[in-house]
């Protein structure tokens, strides 16, 4: 995943455009519908799957001629969007639920890369990285759905950052920062229109590329040490000021790690991945770290860019 590039200024115009266009979204509050995340599939390429919250129905939705990455529902649940990787480089795709209507979207000018779709909570829009290979420059767009309409939001600056996440309503932003040194990766929190800077999780956290904002505002999610594997990974949350840092996993094994993957609509689960000794299970807990729950157990298996969607809605 190639890390996004831009500072306070960038951010600051990225807020400009949001506040007109909507933020991007977090999870969304709703019915719990189903769960995508992606897989290698026996021949080698990441295709994307869905599977229901009690494991049932499990089964692959692309096939695509590449590597599908990144998916995010709609807010209503009718769509997906995601990330696909080929030889010629990266886009932006979007199909139903089941695979069907794909539509390919295409690049702003000059770009080689399209990366990490967020639907904005109206859910007509996406945001998403792009990477002009000219320029070697690196910043965030917006589009409509069909394509159109594309403007750039922000690009480089004093920091890296990606993984943006708008709070419920739509005032605050989050995001995963590099301050520039090994395993250096916090979480940033500012306004919506990227003023006020404030780092809630410190960058010693290693914090990973993957939160999320609760349904109802009140938490943060994340997972520390994404790459430091001398130490175990175990999620936490936190309030958005920063305070009241809770862990929900206590692993102290370095062969057992927890990734979020983040909250169901209602906000009374979280789902992540757990790696065990070289094997992989889908779980889900509740937000107080209790009552965890199989939904794909261990195996050689192992499921990423988990996303967990609504039931769908007209």
């Amino acid at each position: 995943m190639r890390r996004l590039r831009f500072g306070l200024v960038g951010l600051l115009v990225v807020g400009v455009a949001l506040a007109a266009t909507g933020p991007a979204s977090a999870t969304t509050p709703g019915k719990n519908g189903r769960i995508v995340f992606g897989a290698i599939t026996d021949d080698g390429s990441s295709q994307l799957f869905l599977i229901g919250p009690y494991g049932h129905g499990q089964h692959q939705i692309t096939h695509v001629n590449g590597d599908a990455f990144h998916p995010d529902w709609s807010p209503n649940g009718r769509w997906i969007a995601f990330e696909m990787d080929t030889e010629n480089g990266c886009s932006l795709v979007i199909m139903r639920p089941n695979g069907t209507h794909q539509r390919t979207l295409p690049h702003p000018p000059g770009a080689g890369c399209d990366e990490q779709p967020s639907f904005t909570p109206a859910g007509d829009r996406l945001l998403f990285s792009s990477y002009n290979p000219t320029l070697d420059d690196e910043s965030i767009w917006i589009e409509r759905l069909d394509g159109t309409h594309q403007h750039k939001l922000g690009k480089g600056g004093a920091f890296q950052a990606t993984d943006p996440n708008a709070s419920p309503d739509g005032t605050r932003m989050t995001f995963v920062a590099f301050n520039g040194e090994d395993l250096g990766q916090g979480l940033m929190r500012t306004g919506i229109r990227g003023r006020n800077p404030k780092l809630i999780v410190p960058y010693s956290f290693d914090v990973a590329v993957k939160h999320d904002w609760a349904p109802d505002g009140r938490r943060i999610v994340f997972t520390d040490n994404a790459d430091n594997f001398d130490t175990s990974a175990n999620i936490g949350t936190v309030r958005p000021n920063g305070t009241g840092l809770r862990w929900l996993t206590h692993y102290t094994d370095p062969e057992v790690r927890a990734y979020v993957g983040g909250y169901s609509p209602d906000g009374h689960w979280i789902v992540f991945r757990l790696e065990d000794h070289g094997q992989y299970a889908l779980m889900r807990m509740h937000p107080d770290g209790t009552h965890k729950r199989v939904i794909i157990p261990l195996s050689a298996f192992r499921p990423r860019y988990i996303d967990w969607g609504s039931i769908p809605t007209p």
